[in-house]
Protein backbone atom coordinates (compact mmCIF):
# COMPACT_ATOMS: atom_id res chain seq x y z
CA UNK A 1 0.00 0.00 0.00
CA UNK A 2 1.34 3.64 -0.58
CA UNK A 3 -0.32 6.93 0.12
CA UNK A 4 -2.22 7.13 -3.21
CA UNK A 5 -4.28 4.21 -2.08
CA UNK A 6 -4.46 5.88 1.15
CA UNK A 7 -5.59 9.19 -0.45
CA UNK A 8 -8.52 7.46 -2.74
CA UNK A 9 -10.28 6.67 0.03
CA UNK A 10 -11.47 10.48 -0.85
CA UNK A 11 -10.42 11.05 -3.97
CA UNK A 12 -12.67 8.11 -5.13
CA UNK A 13 -14.27 7.63 -2.21
CA UNK A 14 -15.93 10.76 -1.88
CA UNK A 15 -14.99 12.26 -4.82
CA UNK A 16 -18.48 14.48 -5.69
CA UNK A 17 -17.70 15.94 -1.79
CA UNK A 18 -16.49 19.42 -1.67
CA UNK A 19 -12.26 18.95 -0.70
CA UNK A 20 -11.23 22.36 -0.70
CA UNK A 21 -11.42 25.94 -0.47
CA UNK A 22 -8.76 28.66 -1.58
CA UNK A 23 -8.68 32.19 -2.46
CA UNK A 24 -12.52 32.02 -3.34
CA UNK A 25 -12.24 28.90 -5.07
CA UNK A 26 -13.63 25.36 -4.56
CA UNK A 27 -12.66 21.95 -5.73
CA UNK A 28 -14.09 18.45 -5.13
CA UNK A 29 -12.03 15.46 -4.44
CA UNK A 30 -12.79 14.23 -7.72
CA UNK A 31 -11.24 17.58 -9.44
CA UNK A 32 -8.58 17.37 -7.34
CA UNK A 33 -7.97 13.48 -8.91
CA UNK A 34 -8.07 14.79 -12.36
CA UNK A 35 -6.25 17.33 -12.32
CA UNK A 36 -2.85 15.45 -10.65
CA UNK A 37 -3.81 12.75 -12.95
CA UNK A 38 -3.08 15.29 -15.94
CA UNK A 39 0.18 16.87 -14.13
CA UNK A 40 1.69 13.48 -13.40
CA UNK A 41 1.51 12.52 -17.18
CA UNK A 42 2.41 15.60 -18.29
CA UNK A 43 5.68 15.17 -15.36
CA UNK A 44 6.10 11.22 -17.24
CA UNK A 45 5.84 12.90 -20.08
CA UNK A 46 8.63 16.00 -19.62
CA UNK A 47 11.12 12.60 -18.33
CA UNK A 48 10.76 12.23 -14.26
CA UNK A 49 10.93 8.90 -13.29
CA UNK A 50 10.64 7.06 -9.83
CA UNK A 51 13.31 8.08 -7.41
CA UNK A 52 13.62 11.33 -9.21
CA UNK A 53 13.64 14.37 -7.01
CA UNK A 54 11.35 17.37 -7.94
CA UNK A 55 12.22 20.44 -6.11
CA UNK A 56 8.96 22.89 -5.68
CA UNK A 57 9.50 26.91 -4.02
CA UNK A 58 6.00 27.57 -3.49
CA UNK A 59 3.78 29.02 -1.19
CA UNK A 60 0.90 27.37 -0.18
CA UNK A 61 -1.69 27.19 -3.47
CA UNK A 62 -3.93 24.72 -5.35
CA UNK A 63 -1.02 23.85 -7.63
CA UNK A 64 1.14 22.93 -4.91
CA UNK A 65 -1.05 20.26 -3.82
CA UNK A 66 -1.89 19.34 -7.67
CA UNK A 67 1.99 18.94 -7.37
CA UNK A 68 2.01 16.61 -4.59
CA UNK A 69 -0.40 14.29 -5.27
CA UNK A 70 0.90 13.65 -8.60
CA UNK A 71 4.51 13.14 -7.06
CA UNK A 72 2.56 10.33 -4.59
CA UNK A 73 1.51 8.62 -7.88
CA UNK A 74 4.41 8.63 -9.91
CA UNK A 75 7.42 7.83 -7.67
CA UNK A 76 8.63 11.01 -8.25
CA UNK A 77 10.24 12.39 -4.58
CA UNK A 78 8.84 15.61 -3.59
CA UNK A 79 11.19 17.97 -1.76
CA UNK A 80 9.49 21.65 -0.80
CA UNK A 81 11.38 24.20 -0.27
CA UNK A 82 10.16 27.23 2.05
CA UNK A 83 9.77 30.01 -0.57
CA UNK A 84 11.12 32.34 2.34
CA UNK A 85 14.57 31.17 1.44
CA UNK A 86 17.05 33.62 -0.33
CA UNK A 87 19.31 32.24 -2.91
CA UNK A 88 21.99 30.73 -0.58
CA UNK A 89 19.79 28.79 1.06
CA UNK A 90 17.69 27.35 -1.95
CA UNK A 91 21.33 26.80 -3.63
CA UNK A 92 22.39 24.27 -0.46
CA UNK A 93 19.10 22.47 -0.88
CA UNK A 94 19.34 22.41 -5.04
CA UNK A 95 22.92 21.28 -5.07
CA UNK A 96 22.30 18.27 -2.05
CA UNK A 97 18.77 17.14 -3.78
CA UNK A 98 19.89 17.43 -7.03
CA UNK A 99 16.65 17.75 -8.69
CA UNK A 100 15.80 16.97 -12.01
CA UNK A 101 13.46 19.87 -12.36
CA UNK A 102 12.51 23.02 -9.94
CA UNK A 103 8.63 24.35 -9.89
CA UNK A 104 9.17 27.98 -8.67
CA UNK A 105 7.49 31.17 -9.68
CA UNK A 106 10.98 32.95 -8.79
CA UNK A 107 13.82 32.95 -10.90
CA UNK A 108 17.18 32.41 -8.95
CA UNK A 109 20.34 30.20 -10.60
CA UNK A 110 19.45 26.55 -10.75
CA UNK A 111 21.36 24.01 -12.62
CA UNK A 112 17.90 21.99 -13.46
CA UNK A 113 15.30 23.43 -15.01
CA UNK A 114 13.05 25.95 -13.03
CA UNK A 115 9.16 25.75 -14.49
CA UNK A 116 6.78 28.00 -13.63
CA UNK A 117 3.77 26.52 -12.23
CA UNK A 118 1.23 28.45 -14.35
CA UNK A 119 2.99 26.90 -17.69
CA UNK A 120 2.79 23.40 -16.31
CA UNK A 121 -0.63 23.74 -15.25
CA UNK A 122 -1.96 25.42 -18.50
CA UNK A 123 -0.01 22.71 -20.26
CA UNK A 124 -1.64 20.13 -18.22
CA UNK A 125 -5.15 20.96 -18.70
CA UNK A 126 -4.71 19.66 -22.17
CA UNK A 127 -3.95 16.07 -21.23
CA UNK A 128 -6.15 13.06 -20.41
CA UNK A 129 -7.07 12.39 -17.09
CA UNK A 130 -6.06 8.67 -16.94
CA UNK A 131 -4.19 8.05 -13.67
CA UNK A 132 -0.50 6.63 -14.49
CA UNK A 133 0.49 2.90 -13.81
CA UNK A 134 3.05 3.31 -11.82
CA UNK A 135 3.65 0.16 -8.89
CA UNK A 136 5.10 1.49 -6.10
CA UNK A 137 5.15 -0.16 -2.43
CA UNK A 138 5.13 1.22 1.10
CA UNK A 139 8.76 1.41 1.62
CA UNK A 140 9.66 3.93 -1.58
CA UNK A 141 10.62 7.36 -1.12
CA UNK A 142 7.96 9.97 -1.29
CA UNK A 143 9.54 13.38 0.16
CA UNK A 144 12.70 14.27 1.50
CA UNK A 145 12.37 17.50 3.88
CA UNK A 146 14.92 19.96 4.90
CA UNK A 147 16.07 20.00 8.52
CA UNK A 148 15.47 23.54 10.01
CA UNK A 149 18.99 23.91 10.06
CA UNK A 150 19.05 25.78 13.04
CA UNK A 151 22.83 25.02 13.75
CA UNK A 152 24.93 23.78 10.61
CA UNK A 153 23.93 22.84 7.00
CA UNK A 154 20.57 21.49 6.87
CA UNK A 155 19.94 17.67 6.15
CA UNK A 156 17.52 16.37 3.85
CA UNK A 157 15.01 13.32 5.98
CA UNK A 158 14.23 10.92 3.78
CA UNK A 159 10.30 9.87 4.60
CA UNK A 160 8.64 6.81 2.56
CA UNK A 161 5.17 6.18 1.72
CA UNK A 162 4.88 4.17 5.03
CA UNK A 163 6.35 6.91 7.44
CA UNK A 164 3.77 9.41 5.69
CA UNK A 165 0.75 6.72 6.31
CA UNK A 166 1.47 5.18 9.90
CA UNK A 167 1.77 9.18 10.65
CA UNK A 168 -1.21 9.82 8.98
CA UNK A 169 -3.24 6.85 10.82
CA UNK A 170 -2.13 7.98 14.39
CA UNK A 171 -3.21 11.91 14.11
CA UNK A 172 -7.20 10.64 12.35
CA UNK A 173 -7.26 8.33 15.26
CA UNK A 174 -5.90 10.05 18.33
CA UNK A 175 -7.30 13.24 17.48
CA UNK A 176 -10.39 12.07 16.10
CA UNK A 177 -10.81 13.29 12.75
CA UNK A 178 -13.29 12.47 10.44
CA UNK A 179 -15.04 13.77 7.46
CA UNK A 180 -17.58 15.83 9.17
CA UNK A 181 -14.74 18.10 10.01
CA UNK A 182 -13.79 21.22 8.87
CA UNK A 183 -10.18 22.18 8.74
CA UNK A 184 -8.38 25.40 8.25
CA UNK A 185 -5.29 25.28 7.38
CA UNK A 186 -2.73 28.14 7.52
CA UNK A 187 0.67 26.10 7.80
CA UNK A 188 3.08 26.03 5.16
CA UNK A 189 3.15 23.42 3.03
CA UNK A 190 6.70 23.01 2.93
CA UNK A 191 7.02 21.97 6.54
CA UNK A 192 6.15 18.44 8.00
CA UNK A 193 3.87 20.20 10.36
CA UNK A 194 1.50 21.71 7.21
CA UNK A 195 2.22 19.11 5.29
CA UNK A 196 2.19 15.60 6.98
CA UNK A 197 -0.28 16.81 9.60
CA UNK A 198 -2.44 18.84 7.83
CA UNK A 199 -2.44 17.62 4.15
CA UNK A 200 -2.62 14.28 5.39
CA UNK A 201 -5.42 14.48 8.00
CA UNK A 202 -7.42 16.62 5.11
CA UNK A 203 -6.74 13.48 2.35
CA UNK A 204 -7.32 10.44 4.91
CA UNK A 205 -10.35 11.79 6.60
CA UNK A 206 -12.01 13.20 3.50
CA UNK A 207 -13.42 16.55 5.20
CA UNK A 208 -13.74 19.80 4.16
CA UNK A 209 -10.56 22.31 4.14
CA UNK A 210 -10.11 26.00 3.55
CA UNK A 211 -6.21 26.63 2.96
CA UNK A 212 -4.76 29.91 3.73
CA UNK A 213 -1.32 31.57 1.77
CA UNK A 214 -0.18 32.36 5.29
CA UNK A 215 -1.92 33.14 8.45
CA UNK A 216 -2.51 36.80 9.18
CA UNK A 217 -3.43 37.97 12.72
CA UNK A 218 -5.72 40.77 11.10
CA UNK A 219 -7.38 38.67 9.19
CA UNK A 220 -7.62 35.42 11.71
CA UNK A 221 -11.12 36.57 13.24
CA UNK A 222 -12.60 36.58 9.89
CA UNK A 223 -11.30 33.56 8.19
CA UNK A 224 -12.99 32.05 11.50
CA UNK A 225 -16.27 33.22 11.62
CA UNK A 226 -16.48 32.79 7.81
CA UNK A 227 -15.29 29.33 7.56
CA UNK A 228 -16.53 28.08 10.75
CA UNK A 229 -14.21 25.29 11.57
CA UNK A 230 -13.73 22.76 13.62
CA UNK A 231 -10.56 21.80 13.50
CA UNK A 232 -6.77 24.15 13.62
CA UNK A 233 -3.59 23.57 13.93
CA UNK A 234 -0.88 26.28 14.64
CA UNK A 235 2.72 26.80 16.71
CA UNK A 236 2.48 28.82 19.29
CA UNK A 237 3.41 32.37 17.66
CA UNK A 238 -0.45 31.68 16.07
CA UNK A 239 -1.86 31.17 19.35
CA UNK A 240 -0.04 34.37 20.84
CA UNK A 241 -1.76 36.16 18.22
CA UNK A 242 -4.83 34.66 18.41
CA UNK A 243 -5.57 36.17 21.88
CA UNK A 244 -5.79 39.36 20.41
CA UNK A 245 -9.12 38.36 19.26
CA UNK A 246 -11.71 40.66 20.75
CA UNK A 247 -13.57 38.58 23.63
CA UNK A 248 -16.75 38.17 21.99
CA UNK A 249 -15.27 36.56 19.00
CA UNK A 250 -13.55 34.30 20.43
CA UNK A 251 -16.20 32.95 22.83
CA UNK A 252 -18.21 32.56 19.23
CA UNK A 253 -15.26 30.80 17.54
CA UNK A 254 -15.00 28.55 20.46
CA UNK A 255 -18.30 27.67 20.27
CA UNK A 256 -18.01 26.05 16.76
CA UNK A 257 -14.15 24.74 17.06
CA UNK A 258 -13.41 21.56 18.58
CA UNK A 259 -9.74 20.99 18.28
CA UNK A 260 -6.83 23.15 18.38
CA UNK A 261 -3.95 21.65 18.17
CA UNK A 262 -0.31 23.22 19.02
CA UNK A 263 3.35 22.51 17.83
CA UNK A 264 6.59 22.77 16.24
CA UNK A 265 7.87 24.43 19.58
CA UNK A 266 7.02 25.15 22.92
CA UNK A 267 3.61 26.21 23.73
CA UNK A 268 4.49 27.92 27.03
CA UNK A 269 1.74 27.26 29.82
CA UNK A 270 0.24 30.85 30.75
CA UNK A 271 -0.60 30.92 26.91
CA UNK A 272 -2.31 27.45 27.20
CA UNK A 273 -4.30 29.02 30.11
CA UNK A 274 -5.15 32.32 28.56
CA UNK A 275 -6.29 30.58 25.59
CA UNK A 276 -8.65 28.23 27.39
CA UNK A 277 -9.87 31.42 29.40
CA UNK A 278 -11.24 33.25 26.17
CA UNK A 279 -11.76 30.50 23.62
CA UNK A 280 -12.94 28.26 26.02
CA UNK A 281 -10.64 24.86 24.87
CA UNK A 282 -7.69 23.49 26.25
CA UNK A 283 -5.26 23.21 23.49
CA UNK A 284 -3.51 19.72 22.59
CA UNK A 285 0.34 20.15 21.98
CA UNK A 286 2.33 17.47 20.46
CA UNK A 287 5.78 17.13 19.89
CA UNK A 288 7.34 15.79 16.60
CA UNK A 289 10.63 16.18 14.29
CA UNK A 290 10.56 15.98 10.46
CA UNK A 291 12.87 12.79 11.07
CA UNK A 292 10.19 11.00 13.23
CA UNK A 293 6.64 12.98 12.49
CA UNK A 294 4.64 12.99 15.73
CA UNK A 295 6.11 11.34 18.92
CA UNK A 296 4.08 12.02 21.49
CA UNK A 297 1.01 14.18 22.12
CA UNK A 298 -1.25 15.37 25.25
CA UNK A 299 -4.50 12.96 24.80
CA UNK A 300 -7.71 13.96 23.08
CA UNK A 301 -9.73 12.33 25.78
CA UNK A 302 -7.83 12.77 28.78
CA UNK A 303 -5.57 15.36 30.87
CA UNK A 304 -4.35 17.92 28.26
CA UNK A 305 -1.28 18.49 31.16
CA UNK A 306 0.17 22.29 30.44
CA UNK A 307 3.84 22.46 29.85
CA UNK A 308 4.36 18.88 28.60
CA UNK A 309 3.94 17.06 25.27
CA UNK A 310 2.05 14.04 26.32
CA UNK A 311 2.50 10.21 25.81
CA UNK A 312 3.74 8.80 23.02
CA UNK A 313 1.50 8.12 19.99
CA UNK A 314 0.81 4.26 18.87
CA UNK A 315 3.52 2.39 17.83
CA UNK A 316 6.55 4.90 19.06
CA UNK A 317 8.77 3.78 21.49
CA UNK A 318 11.07 6.24 23.39
CA UNK A 319 13.74 5.64 26.03
CA UNK A 320 15.61 8.26 28.14
CA UNK A 321 19.17 8.17 27.97
CA UNK A 322 21.99 10.25 29.80
CA UNK A 323 25.22 11.37 28.29
CA UNK A 324 26.76 8.04 28.49
CA UNK A 325 23.82 6.10 26.78
CA UNK A 326 22.50 4.70 30.08
CA UNK A 327 18.33 4.90 31.03
CA UNK A 328 17.33 7.71 33.76
CA UNK A 329 14.42 7.40 36.04
CA UNK A 330 11.12 9.11 36.40
CA UNK A 331 11.60 12.67 37.47
CA UNK A 332 15.24 12.93 35.78
CA UNK A 333 16.48 14.65 32.41
CA UNK A 334 17.41 12.23 29.73
CA UNK A 335 17.82 12.73 25.33
CA UNK A 336 14.35 11.68 24.07
CA UNK A 337 15.96 8.19 21.70
CA UNK A 338 12.72 6.84 19.43
CA UNK A 339 11.87 4.17 17.41
CA UNK A 340 8.50 3.09 15.52
CA UNK A 341 6.87 3.07 11.90
CA UNK A 342 6.84 7.06 11.60
CA UNK A 343 10.60 7.09 11.83
CA UNK A 344 12.70 8.22 8.85
CA UNK A 345 14.71 6.06 6.95
CA UNK A 346 18.22 8.26 6.82
CA UNK A 347 19.51 11.68 5.67
CA UNK A 348 20.01 12.20 1.98
CA UNK A 349 23.02 11.47 0.60
CA UNK A 350 24.67 11.11 3.66
CA UNK A 351 26.38 8.03 4.46
CA UNK A 352 28.04 9.41 8.31
CA UNK A 353 25.23 11.06 9.49
CA UNK A 354 22.70 8.62 9.23
CA UNK A 355 24.42 5.79 11.23
CA UNK A 356 25.53 8.36 14.18
CA UNK A 357 22.01 9.54 14.58
CA UNK A 358 20.48 6.29 15.52
CA UNK A 359 21.64 3.66 19.06
CA UNK A 360 20.14 0.28 18.84
CA UNK A 361 17.56 0.81 16.40
CA UNK A 362 16.64 4.69 18.39
CA UNK A 363 16.73 7.66 16.51
CA UNK A 364 18.88 10.44 19.10
CA UNK A 365 16.42 13.45 18.86
CA UNK A 366 18.99 15.74 20.53
CA UNK A 367 15.80 16.85 22.63
CA UNK A 368 15.65 16.39 26.30
CA UNK A 369 12.77 15.88 28.46
CA UNK A 370 11.77 14.52 31.55
CA UNK A 371 8.87 11.84 32.26
CA UNK A 372 6.63 12.00 35.13
CA UNK A 373 5.24 9.09 36.97
CA UNK A 374 2.22 8.23 34.85
CA UNK A 375 4.51 8.68 31.77
CA UNK A 376 3.88 12.41 30.42
CA UNK A 377 6.78 13.89 28.74
CA UNK A 378 8.35 17.20 29.24
CA UNK A 379 10.45 18.92 27.05
CA UNK A 380 13.65 20.48 28.52
CA UNK A 381 15.62 22.19 25.64
CA UNK A 382 18.00 20.66 23.37
CA UNK A 383 20.82 19.17 24.34
CA UNK A 384 23.07 21.67 22.43
CA UNK A 385 21.20 24.21 24.22
CA UNK A 386 22.93 22.57 27.43
CA UNK A 387 24.66 25.05 29.26
CA UNK A 388 27.60 24.01 31.80
CA UNK A 389 28.53 26.69 34.22
CA UNK A 390 30.78 25.91 37.17
CA UNK A 391 30.10 22.03 36.27
CA UNK A 392 26.26 22.71 37.29
CA UNK A 393 24.06 21.66 33.80
CA UNK A 394 21.23 24.34 33.22
CA UNK A 395 18.53 23.63 30.96
CA UNK A 396 17.73 27.43 29.46
CA UNK A 397 14.00 26.28 29.03
CA UNK A 398 13.12 25.90 32.89
CA UNK A 399 14.18 29.71 32.97
CA UNK A 400 12.42 30.49 29.87
CA UNK A 401 9.11 29.10 31.50
CA UNK A 402 9.55 31.25 34.75
CA UNK A 403 10.68 34.45 32.76
CA UNK A 404 7.33 34.13 30.76
CA UNK A 405 5.26 33.49 33.25
CA UNK A 406 5.96 36.99 34.29
CA UNK A 407 3.37 39.52 33.66
CA UNK A 408 5.52 41.95 31.94
CA UNK A 409 7.58 39.15 29.71
CA UNK A 410 5.76 38.33 26.48
CA UNK A 411 8.89 36.07 25.26
CA UNK A 412 11.84 34.69 26.82
CA UNK A 413 15.02 33.00 25.33
CA UNK A 414 18.01 31.58 27.60
CA UNK A 415 21.96 30.88 25.59
CA UNK A 416 24.97 30.79 27.29
CA UNK A 417 27.60 33.09 27.30
CA UNK A 418 31.19 32.91 27.89
CA UNK A 419 32.56 33.35 31.13
CA UNK A 420 36.47 33.29 32.30
CA UNK A 421 35.60 31.75 35.77
CA UNK A 422 32.49 29.52 35.06
CA UNK A 423 33.05 28.74 31.44
CA UNK A 424 29.21 29.63 30.14
CA UNK A 425 26.91 31.81 32.06
CA UNK A 426 23.09 32.08 31.18
CA UNK A 427 22.15 35.10 29.16
CA UNK A 428 18.16 35.83 29.13
CA UNK A 429 16.86 37.99 25.92
CA UNK A 430 13.53 39.02 26.58
CA UNK A 431 10.79 40.89 24.71
CA UNK A 432 8.08 42.70 26.98
CA UNK A 433 4.91 43.89 26.92
CA UNK A 434 5.57 46.03 30.02
CA UNK A 435 7.99 47.85 31.64
CA UNK A 436 10.37 45.99 34.14
CA UNK A 437 13.64 46.25 35.14
CA UNK A 438 17.03 43.97 34.47
CA UNK A 439 17.13 44.42 38.67
CA UNK A 440 13.56 42.95 39.53
CA UNK A 441 13.54 40.19 36.83
CA UNK A 442 17.02 39.18 38.86
CA UNK A 443 15.54 39.30 41.95
CA UNK A 444 12.63 37.13 40.88
CA UNK A 445 14.93 34.48 39.45
CA UNK A 446 17.06 34.41 42.64
CA UNK A 447 13.76 33.94 44.50
CA UNK A 448 12.46 31.17 42.61
CA UNK A 449 16.07 29.72 40.77
CA UNK A 450 18.71 28.20 42.17
CA UNK A 451 21.72 30.76 42.28
CA UNK A 452 23.78 28.91 38.78
CA UNK A 453 20.72 29.43 37.32
CA UNK A 454 19.43 32.95 37.49
CA UNK A 455 20.61 34.98 33.95
CA UNK A 456 24.08 37.10 34.34
CA UNK A 457 22.03 39.50 32.19
CA UNK A 458 18.81 40.42 30.74
CA UNK A 459 18.65 41.87 27.05
CA UNK A 460 15.73 43.25 25.75
CA UNK A 461 14.86 43.12 22.65
CA UNK A 462 12.29 44.07 19.71
CA UNK A 463 11.60 40.03 18.61
CA UNK A 464 13.31 37.23 19.11
CA UNK A 465 14.85 35.44 16.03
CA UNK A 466 12.52 32.58 14.48
CA UNK A 467 12.69 30.21 11.58
CA UNK A 468 9.58 29.96 9.13
CA UNK A 469 8.27 26.96 11.89
CA UNK A 470 8.42 29.68 14.53
CA UNK A 471 11.20 27.78 16.34
CA UNK A 472 13.94 30.33 17.94
CA UNK A 473 17.29 30.23 16.27
CA UNK A 474 19.06 30.52 18.95
CA UNK A 475 22.37 31.07 17.22
CA UNK A 476 20.77 34.20 15.87
CA UNK A 477 20.16 35.91 19.64
CA UNK A 478 23.31 38.07 19.90
CA UNK A 479 22.14 39.65 16.62
CA UNK A 480 18.84 41.16 17.52
CA UNK A 481 18.26 44.40 19.50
Amino acid sequence: MNLTDLFDLSLKGRRHAVALEFAGATFTFGDLDRRSNRLAQLLRGRGLRPGDRLCVHLANCVEMIDLYLACMKTGIIFVPINPLYRDREIAHILGDAEPSAVVSGASFESAAPIWHPATLAGEAAALADERPNVPLDGDAPAAILYTSGTTGASKGAVLTHNNFEANAINVLVCWQITAADRFLLALPLFHLHGLGNGLHSWLASGCRMRLLERFESAKAAEEFLDFRPTLFFGVPTIYVRLLDVPAEQSREIGGFMRLFVSGSAPLAAPVLEEFRARFGHTILERYGMSETFMIAGNPYAGERRPGTVGLPFPGISIRLLDAEARSVTEGETGEIHVTGPTVFTGYWRREQATPGAFVDGYFKTGDLAVRSPDGYYTLCGRQSDLIISGGFNIYPREIEEFLEEQEEVAEAAVAGAPDRIRGEVPVAYVVLKAQVGAAELIERCRANLASFKVPREFVVVDRLPRNAMGKIQKHLLGKVG
